[in-house]
């Protein structure tokens, strides 16, 4: 009687793991797809790769909120999850998809910073 019961809690737990996912699994379809190397797509590698996504998307927005200062106010931004890509090493790899937003006067500001120090260096 107790492998009956050990059975089927097998069973819930493999039916449990395949919970339905968020992101369209077509979307992950054509990005694989974008990709010159990639001719065939097997149905378990796009369900698996959709999954992983999804996982992944949740822990930087569960990473970047726990880290983040829209946690009194119950809000996740941009600086963020740019914040975490810089701060965690994990993420850093995010860096150049998430910069930090920077005014357009402080981006000047450098630009021109740097085309002065060009000058002196010749």
């Amino acid at each position: 009687m107790k492998m009956s019961q050990n059975s089927s809690g097998k069973d819930d737990q493999a039916s449990g793991s395949k919970k339905p996912i968020s992101l369209p699994i077509s979307r992950v379809r054509l990005i694989m797809k974008s990709s010159p190397d990639v001719s065939s797509i097997n149905q378990d590698a796009l369900f698996l790769t959709t999954k992983a996504t999804e996982l992944f998307v949740q822990h930087l927005a569960l990473s970047s909120f726990n880290n983040g200062s829209g946690k009194e106010s119950n809000t996740l931004s941009y600086s963020d999850l740019a914040n975490t890509a810089q701060e965690t090493e994990t993420f850093h790899f995010l860096t150049d998809i998430l910069p930090k937003k920077i005014l357009a006067q402080d981006y000047l500001n450098s630009l021109e910073q740097m085309q002065e120090e060009e000058g002196a260096d010749y």
